[in-house]
């Protein structure tokens, strides 16, 4: 159990630890081998070192980790759902077998036996049914539950919930989604978002939290030793606050077993014999906009910026070829659901009819409007989010200048992540840079990031026919049908433009023989497009 210092300080020998490796600045390189490196014997080889760009993504509760895929990670090697993926679909997780009425409305969950607590007491349905209340109640940001019209238990190891109408993805952003917490904890818990307490972190899943440090960005975790679902392979797991560059040498030193290469690295790691492999296209950079307030709520001038930026160099120019350029549907082009027949060129000279047309006028370089010039605030975090290929500095440098040259004056505001984002929830902006993951999970994701009301979301309620469609491909369970309506509410959210996607970054992994990572359906949870499924930290469980 986590005592009361956690979240302050790491215990002295996982300082010691985090400095040496960050004290490390070179590496030696290996002749080529088509197996990954072989890792000697370590003090304790039972520990697997995990380097993260970010660090700290937030207390691993359900409601304190922050709302990132990684910060979703980093609670999930602590708490299960009811079902979870690996690489094929959809597995068993505390409910070893499930069915679903004909309706879509009625699933039924069978409950492991013999499943504990972290502190001892026994997992029931009751922990469920209280779940769902709980999460209705508090609201959770990663799973809706409105739909949920009731839940009855049947006996111990039994539950019954029933929708208010069918939800396609229930199982993927529901039951797959959703963490089960222990009633006998949380039920006094008023406010969970005030809970920081050790219990906050007590689950059934394979690790326990055994320190966190906000200040040096690092989590330890170990073994849960009576997980249901099979042995956990190693006896800690630790993630460690480490830049990419860093991070490459301290792979090379044997010092960490798993990163995220810089792409420019990937191809020489491939060489000196890791292991290498390559992500889909599940995470998005965007432009987000202000359309709250003039002269963004014009769809005309939103689609004027969109035209006068060329989102092909600037995967070219600032990514080195390492992504693509975005769609102006939101999905990617290798998502199965993508519609094919969006297209958004580059064409300023349209931005300039399009802007004659809303009554601007061009005062030499610059286009102004009765007397005033048009000068736009762009908000960017000159390191990103912690992610490589998120897009920071240099992307907005690139973006400044293009529409510029369109006649558009930028002004650039360099802030950091969380603080760009706190600005984006609070409507106080104009653009902003930003992005996030799960275009290769169910196509929900539409619903999230066009409709729903985080800050990643476009929260765009402009227009009523496409909330239309939204809803009703929730209810459709016909695949077909359901194709065609994600076709229809992304080429509606073309049209409007209430925010644009930039590109898709090529993500790299590189590690060493000690990991056998692999990417999930659909990706993790409701759609985390990480190699970190829990599945691989357990014996067979990939």
């Amino acid at each position: 159990m986590v005592d009361r210092q956690t979240g302050r300080k790491l215990t002295a020998a996982f300082v010691g630890m985090a400095l040496l490796i960050l004290l490390i600045v070179s590496g030696c390189g290996g002749a080529a081998d088509p197996k990954p490196t072989k890792t000697p014997t370590k003090e304790d080889p039972g520990i697997l070192t995990i380097a993260d760009p970010a660090g700290d993504w937030g207390f691993p509760s359900p409601f304190l980790h922050y709302q990132r895929g990684p910060g979703y990670i980093r609670m999930s090697l602590l708490f299960d759902t009811l079902v979870w993926k690996n690489a094929k679909g959809f597995v068993p997780a505390l409910a070893e077998k499930w069915e679903v009425s004909a309706d879509g409305r009625t699933y039924r969950f069978f409950l492991r036996k013999n499943v504990k607590w972290h502190d001892g007491q026994p997992f029931t349905a009751a922990d469920v049914a209280f779940t769902f209340r709980y999460l209705k109640e508090q609201g959770y940001t990663w799973s809706a539950v409105t739909m949920i019209d009731r839940v009855e238990t049947v006996g111990e190891h039994e539950v019954k919930i029933m929708l208010r109408k069918a939800y396609a993805p229930f199982l993927d952003n529901v039951a797959g989604t959703a963490p089960m917490l222990p009633q006998h904890i949380w039920r006094g818990v008023k406010d969970a978002r005030q809970f920081l307490q050790p219990a906050a972190v007590i689950g059934t899943g394979p690790y326990r939290l055994a320190d966190y440090s906000r200040e040096q960005g690092s989590y330890r975790y170990t073994a849960s030793p009576d997980y249901y679902g099979g042995k956990p392979k190693y006896r800690e797991i630790r993630f460690v606050k480490m830049s990419p560059e860093t991070s490459v040498a301290a792979l090379r030193q044997k010092q960490v077993d798993f990163i995220q290469a810089p792409p420019d690295m990937a191809d020489r790691l491939k060489q000196e014999g890791f292991a290498v492999v390559v992500g889909k296209l599940d995470w998005v950079a965007k432009l987000l906009i202000n359309h709250r307030k003039p002269p963004f709520n014009n769809a005309d001038f939103r689609r004027a910026l969109a035209l006068a930026i060329d989102r092909s160099a600037l995967v070219q120019i600032t990514l080195r070829g390492h992504g693509k350029p975005g769609n102006p549907g939101l999905l990617a082009p290798d998502s199965p659901w993508h519609n094919p027949e969006l297209q958004l060129p580059f064409e300023p000279a349209k931005t300039a009819k399009l802007l004659q047309g809303l009554g601007y006028v061009r005062n030499g370089a610059f286009w102004e409007k009765d007397g005033a010039p048009l000068t736009l605030e762009l908000l960017v975090a000159p390191g990103g989010i912690g992610v490589p290929g998120s897009p920071q500095e240099r992307q907005g440098e690139f973006i400044k200048s293009q529409l510029e040259q369109a006649g558009i004056r930028v002004a650039i505001r360099a802030l950091d992540a969380k603080a760009i984002d706190s600005r984006v929830a609070e409507w106080n902006f104009d653009l902003a840079l930003s992005g996030h993951g799960g275009l290769g999970g169910d196509p929900q994701v539409l619903v999230r990031m066009i409709t729903g009301d985080n800050f990643l979301s476009a929260r765009w309620q402009g227009n009523p026919e496409l909330t239309q469609v939204l809803a009703e491909q929730t209810t459709a369970i016909d695949p077909d049908e359901r194709r065609q309506l994600i076709y229809e509410a992304q080429r509606l959210y073309a049209a409007d433009l209430p925010a644009l996607s930039l590109y898709y970054p090529t993500w790299y992994y590189a590690y060493n023989d000690r990991v056998q990572p692999f990417f999930t359906f659909q990706g993790v949870a409701n759609g985390i497009p990480q190699p970190f499924n829990k599945l691989q930290f357990i014996e067979g469980g990939k």
